[in-house]
């Protein structure tokens, strides 16, 4: 019997050996197999990504040198400022246009034209309505006047009849408390004498009654006359009381003063006012406009004009372009001539632009190409490619990998392709929007800066207003975009570096204007347009984006925030199919999470990873305990350790399918084979012993009960394997103290360590007691102890509602 079950076990174990050997021609355990697998790609990425490095360096250097030389290609010898080496003869009779020199004098001429100006209508009526609406207040006041009570000449003199109307509150109370012990006053020159020596000779000619009818009539005049000069509004004079004159003047003046307070407002607005004109110069003009006033009035009707004048002339900026250009085209083009067997250039004469002219059109200037300024080129392109490399390799940038060095290049290449074209613009928001995404600020920040200089050298700092304005943009995203987790903040980030290129434009292009004068007209639309343009780069990149992270198989903040909603659809089969593997899940993620944030790891990739990391126990869900609920447990009813461990080791290449299948990043993929190792499936292992035990004929193979591999390759993935095998084991204490689990922590971390499962992962041995502690908080935190309830209060009937 012992024999049979002997040749049994033997022929099982050749079958599991045949399977294995069928999916992989490799002999040895799986790690190569598992961790070599076919790529969805198409084939011609497939093959560029079996690039080696160096050659992908030297394809880089090679194309971008190419590129930023571009201007060394046909460069002559004999140009602008070189000494002719030799007397140049004229072969013949010509005539050439020298176009930088006209070009030059055109753009002189279009930049330096004053701006053509035209009334704007809207401010020009609000001016003429303010000042009417001043005349028509002053009307009001006037009219009310005119129902003054009117007092006989023969009782009361006119200029005594104004003094009391216009007196101060005190000196007229003063009549009014003394009228019935008025006495004349001798000698009284003043007006208020005066006043009073007429009242008090009116009181002696008349009854009491009288008089008091009198001492009425003057106190309405001066209530009227209190009203109509709160009528006319405030404005700015040396003394408010001189505006009272406007309600003194007699008609026919008043009909003066409107007249000629309306034609010099026409007048003047008609003219215009233009922006930037000193006050002194628009009140005097204002002033000459009234020397014909009489000096009473004339200070209080320059003050009422210029008082609302404002600035009614605006650049007409489509006048100004047409003129502009019609004035460039007027300059006639700037003609060299020469004739035949007269002197260019003699020897040792230094090349002037007319002289080069010339030489260039006789074909005389040499033109080749400048190996010294390609050289350069390749120097400067090889120190950016070596800084870069130095950057990108560093510990915490971690390293690229050739697809990565591709989609580098094609961004890198874009920015010096855009300038051969002389456009006025370039893709560097854009490139360092996506390289901060993809691979983090410090990486996009190298590579923009890098990139910029290349460009500058290229274009020999032509244009380098448009080039800083673009590089200030880049930065902007270089350094947010990395650090932002949803699309709607990228696309406000879009709007930052719109704003940022067209502001740095603008202040750049001030700078360096010689016509700052002109600057509003000139310098605002290309200053809206630059803006526009960084947006515009803003909204390529962020639509750009997934199809690159696709393409690329590329992992960012967005894309692992997308990948860990629970609605994804494998996700929810994970619940439906297996709900206690995804319980598990979710427990695992909780530790990973927190152990991922105390050491400064990547958290985003860790709880994606740790959600996809079992979706393989899903191909036979009842073969995992988690999921068994209480029922049967399968392998007891196999009992055979060794297809019992192949069941368990395949939740690992059948995630993987099933991760290739829903198209997951090779990163979240990593975790599936990762998370597991090299580990052995001890509790079928030691089945298989006991076995063994029993018939000696068993052969027991150790690989045959460890994962195939391979072991973790990150600090990530390693934190989800010491997760992933604390889970269970902390799950199971009850009642333990915090002491006890820390104990049964550490000795799992020390089992895997001695086991070289973290031998490749970058997690340092100093590192494991900081997890521990972290797990075992978590661990507290979802085991907290809960208020128990007596068994009569849970039966207790709710009271019922009180009435009121």
């Amino acid at each position: 019997m012992k024999t049979l079950q002997s040749i049994s076990q033997t022929l099982k174990k050749w079958q599991r050996i045949y399977s294995r050997n069928s999916v992989s021609d490799a002999p040895q355990k799986a790690p190569v197999t598992v961790a070599k697998r076919p790529s969805p790609q198409p084939s011609w990425f497939r093959f560029m990504c079996k690039i080696h490095p160096p050659v992908m360096l030297a394809l880089s250097l090679t194309t971008i040198t190419g590129v930023v030389s571009y201007r060394f290609y046909n460069q002559p010898e004999l140009a602008v400022g070189t000494i002719s080496p030799t007397k140049i003869i004229a072969p013949q009779d010509g005539s050439f246009i020298d176009q930088k020199t006209t070009e030059e004098l055109r753009r002189n001429t279009r930049s330096g034209l004053l701006p053509s100006l035209k009334r704007d209508d809207t401010v020009t009526a609000n001016i003429e309505e303010k000042i009417a609406d001043f005349l028509s207040q002053v009307e009001q006041g006037r009219l009310i006047l005119k129902g003054n009570p009117t007092i006989d000449k023969g009782v009361l003199s006119t200029p005594v009849q104004q003094y009391l109307m216009k007196a101060k509150g005190a000196e007229w109370q003063k009549i009014i408390d003394n009228r019935d012990t008025l006495t004349l006053i001798k000698d009284g020159g003043d007006t208020f004498a005066l006043a009073v020596n007429q009242l008090i000779n009116y009181q002696n000619r008349v009854s009491d009654a009288q008089f008091e009818d009198l001492i009425n009539r003057i106190a309405t005049q001066r209530s009227n006359y209190q009203t109509a000069l709160a009528k006319l509004p405030d404005f700015d004079l040396a003394n408010a009381t001189d505006k009272a004159i406007l309600l003194d003047i007699d008609d026919s003046q008043w009909l003066e003063v409107k007249s000629q307070v309306k034609d010099v407002t026409q007048k003047i607005l008609t003219q215009g006012l233009p922006f930037g004109l000193p006050d002194n110069l628009r009140k005097r003009t204002v002033e000459l406009h009234f020397n014909d006033t009489p000096s009473a009035l004339r200070p209080i009707l320059i003050q009422l004009v210029y008082g609302n004048l404002r600035t009614n002339l605006v650049i007409d900026e489509a006048q100004t372009k047409e003129r502009a250009e019609r004035a460039a085209q007027e300059i006639d083009p700037v003609i060299i001539a020469i004739e035949k067997n007269q002197t260019i250039v003699d020897i040792g004469e230094e090349i002037s632009q007319a002289d080069f002219v010339l030489l260039d059109n006789f074909g005389l200037s040499r033109r080749s190409i400048n190996w010294g300024g390609v050289f350069t080129s390749g120097v400067l392109t090889a120190g950016a490619l070596m800084v870069f490399q130095i950057v990108v390799r560093h510990p915490r940038q971690g390293r690229l990998r050739r697809r990565d060095q591709f989609l580098w290049w094609l961004l890198s290449i874009s920015v010096p392709i855009i300038s051969l074209f002389d456009v006025g613009y370039n893709s560097l928001p854009a490139v360092g929007f996506l390289m901060s995404t993809f691979y983090g600020p410090v990486a996009a920040v190298t590579h923009v800066s890098l990139t910029a200089g290349l460009t500058l050298f290229q274009t020999g700092a032509m244009g380098w207003q448009y080039l800083l304005s673009s590089y200030a943009s880049s930065l902007l995203a270089s350094l947010v975009a990395g650090r932002l987790r949803s699309r709607e903040e990228l696309a406000f980030l879009g709007g930052g570096v719109g704003l940022t290129q067209g502001v740095v434009y603008f202040v750049a292009t001030v700078a360096s204007s010689v016509t700052v004068g002109t600057f509003w007209y000139a310098i605002i639309p290309p200053a809206l347009w630059h803006g526009t343009v960084g947006l515009s780069y803003g909204v390529l990149a962020l639509g750009i984006s997934p199809y690159l992270e696709r393409f690329f198989d590329l992992i960012t903040p967005i894309r692992l925030a997308e990948l860990s909603n629970p609605n994804r659809p494998l996700l929810k089969r994970l619940a439906t199919e297996a709900p206690g593997t995804f319980q598990h899940t979710m427990f695992v993620a909780s530790l990973a999470e927190a152990a991922a944030q105390k050491i400064n790891c990547n958290v985003e990739l860790v709880r994606a990873g740790t959600l996809y990391h079992d979706i393989g126990k899903m191909h036979d869900p009842l073969g995992f305990i988690e999921n068994q609920m209480g029922g049967k447990n399968k392998h007891d009813e196999i009992n055979d350790p060794w297809l019992s461990a192949d069941i368990i080791k395949k939740h690992v290449s059948q995630g993987i399918m099933m991760a290739k299948k829903c198209g997951l990043p090779q990163a979240i993929q990593n975790f599936i084979p990762e998370h597991q190792g090299t580990l052995l499936i001890s509790y079928f292992y030691f089945q298989a012993n006991k076995q063994q035990e029993e018939n000696p004929d068993i052969e027991v193979e150790e690989s045959d009960f460890r994962y195939d591999g391979p072991i973790p390759q990150s600090r990530e993935t390693g934190i989800v394997m010491l997760a992933d095998g604390c889970e269970a084991a902390l799950r199971s204490l009850k009642g333990a103290s915090p002491d006890q689990a820390i104990a049964m922590v550490n000795k799992i971390f020390k089992a895997r360590w001695r086991d070289h499962q973290l031998d490749e992962c970058g997690l340092r041995y100093e590192e494991l007691p900081a997890i521990a502690e972290v797990f075992v908080t978590v661990w507290q935190q979802s085991n907290h102890e809960r208020i128990r309830y007596p068994k009569g209060a849970l039966e207790m009937k709710p009271s019922a509602p009180v009435s009121n």
